[in-house]
């Protein structure tokens, strides 16, 4: 009996240790994951809008709903938003450039967990560079084997953006 509660305070040391030591490290490496998390949106911002000077993100409490990008003289010229859907096996988070007449002038797959060599090639140039200069995104072709995942992000990029221009409708 003796012996058992011997090993069990052992067992608890180590759980307090370790559990310390991730926290500790978690603390420490929080600043920079964020740091680094911003500097990836905003050259994904450039990479979707590229005519674009300055972003000015538009937000509901403390989530940014979208940016409203300008060109070098100030003139609003359209809008950057994050669309996420649900794929196959995991969500698909795109970052999607507008100009204010409603065009899709790029998109960019930030994140997808979908399956390789089918769903993954969602991020793809041959299925994004389809959204380039598109008001209408019926003629977007989903990838074969991959419909699920193609459907997410086109779906969530036409549901986003109807709702950014409703949103911008009277932006000057």
């Amino acid at each position: 009996m003796k012996e058992m509660i011997r090993y069990g305070f052992i067992l608890a040391l180590i759980c307090i240790v370790a559990s310390a030591s991730l926290a500790t490290i978690n603390s420490l490496t929080r600043p920079r994951i964020i740091a680094q998390a911003r500097a990836e949106e905003q050259v994904s911002l450039k990479e979707v809008l590229p005519q674009a000077e300055n972003f000015e993100p538009i937000k509901s409490a403390e989530d940014v709903i979208y940016y409203k990008a300008y060109d070098k003289n100030g003139k609003f010229m359209g809008t950057v938003f994050k669309a996420s859907g649900k794929g196959y096996s995991s969500l698909i988070e795109t970052m999607v450039g507008m100009l204010r007449d409603g065009t899709i002038t790029a998109i960019k797959v930030l994140s997808q967990n979908e399956t390789p060599g089918l769903g993954a090639n969602v991020a793809e140039s041959p299925f994004t560079s389809q959204f380039s200069h598109k008001n209408n995104l019926d003629d977007v072709q989903a990838i074969t084997g991959a419909t699920i995942s193609s459907k997410a992000v086109i779906d969530s990029v036409r549901k986003k953006a109807e709702e950014i221009i409703n949103l911008i409708k009277n932006e000057k």
